[in-house]
């Protein structure tokens, strides 16, 4: 497989090739991908699995969004300068 991307444009990595064979990519660049489904004759959606539990485990539960501070200080846009000042 390695050989056939190689021969397609894209020179992947042992390591990176080794997760995508056992499903476990933490990431993939949408050009990658392109070649991967270009050599396997294939759609992106035919790799891809959509995992919503995943996504729903992500978000924070209503209560902590309801208590939850701001990450940050609000930044105040400063009209006619054109730049503002760094963050304190």
């Amino acid at each position: 497989m390695r050989r056939l991307l190689a021969e397609a444009g894209l020179d992947i990595s042992a390591g990176k090739m080794s997760a995508l064979w056992t499903g476990t990519p933490t990431t993939i660049r949408l050009d990658d991908l392109d070649v991967i489904c270009s050599v396997l004759e294939c759609d992106p959606a035919a790799l891809l699995t959509c995992e919503p539990d995943k996504v729903a485990a992500r978000r924070p539960s209503k209560e902590q969004a309801a208590t939850s501070e701001p990450a940050g200080p609000t930044v105040q846009p400063r009209f006619g300068r054109p730049r503002s000042e760094p963050p304190l």
